[in-house]
């Protein structure tokens, strides 16, 4: 990270400390987990396929898309949840994504984190050539090695989440995404967290979850709209169950709204998503 943020001319602002946590337990879990992919394919390797792959340049915007878009749903694929293990064990990659966009669905967001959350990488690889949409890669992001990562599969986003990072290293990350041209959602949960905003910050989302205990509260995102800067792209981020929720939180200035687990936990989760956008543009 030292080099990172030599590149990129951050200054240390100071970060969040954090009591032991479930967020604490996975930021742990992913540096032994990125040391071991770094063995398996270097760096370098990474840096010479972005450099030789000119279809590795597209991108698809999810800035663009959601301020376009009249509903603004970022659909989400995920198998688990520490906090609900499987939600859909046996989920497709080349299935529901499609499905999502075939619904109306304005972006996706792909799980990639495996141990906590059943996902991987290759879930991106798998859905790219069958969605035009952008592609949100999720996970917690702590090194440029796991944006080379993103850029490799085919991501057009990464998400990089203010608790889990300084102030600094959320800066160098987020420098360093726009280098590879993947915009950024910087997740955050309370105001503490506010000046992580930096001028590399494409989407600013509020997560309505709490990291430490994974307990979810929508009334978050309400509470924290007025505070954030008038002039960024709002996104509202989990425990989002009905459309009249999307309704009122479009009211305060959010134009996307992540959603995984309502979708996930059904039989269809297309057929679910185009059920809810059906009765948000009633």
């Amino acid at each position: 990270m030292e080099n990172l943020q030599a590149v990129c001319r951050t200054k240390q602002r100071g970060g969040i400390i954090m009591s032991k946590d479930i967020l604490d337990e996975i930021i742990a879990h992913k540096r032994i987990e990125i040391a071991a992919q770094e063995q398996n394919v270097p760096i370098s390797f990474l840096e010479d396929l972005l450099e030789k792959n000119d279809d590795m340049a597209k991108v698809h915007s999810i800035k663009a898309s959601l301020a376009a878009s009249a509903t603004g749903i970022i659909a989400e694929f995920k198998r688990r949840s520490p906090s609900k293990d499987w939600i859909n064990r046996d989920a497709d990659a080349k299935v529901i994504p499609a499905s999502y966009q075939q619904a109306g669905a304005s972006a996706l967001s792909i799980l990639t984190d495996e141990h906590f959350f059943g996902g991987g990488l290759r879930d991106i690889r798998a859905a790219r050539p069958t969605v035009s949409l952008p592609i949100l890669r999720k996970d917690f992001i702590i090194s440029r090695y796991q944006l080379l990562q993103a850029k490799a599969a085919q991501a057009d986003a990464v998400l990089l989440i203010a608790a889990a990072l300084s102030k600094e290293e959320c800066k160098a990350l987020a420098c360093e995404a726009h280098k590879l041209r993947l915009e950024v959602l910087l997740e955050m949960h309370h105001e503490g967290e506010l000046d992580y905003v930096n001028e590399y910050v494409d989407m600013a989302g509020i997560n309505n979850r709490n990291l430490g205990t994974f307990h979810t509260n929508v009334e978050n995102s309400f509470r924290m709209a007025e505070k954030l800067p008038a002039d960024i792209l709002k996104v509202s981020e989990s425990g989002i169950s009905n459309p009249q929720t999307v309704k009122l939180l479009r009211q305060e200035g959010f134009r996307g709204f992540l959603i995984g687990e309502t979708f996930m936990k059904t039989a269809n989760p297309g057929n679910t998503l185009s059920i809810f956008i059906k009765e948000l543009e009633s």
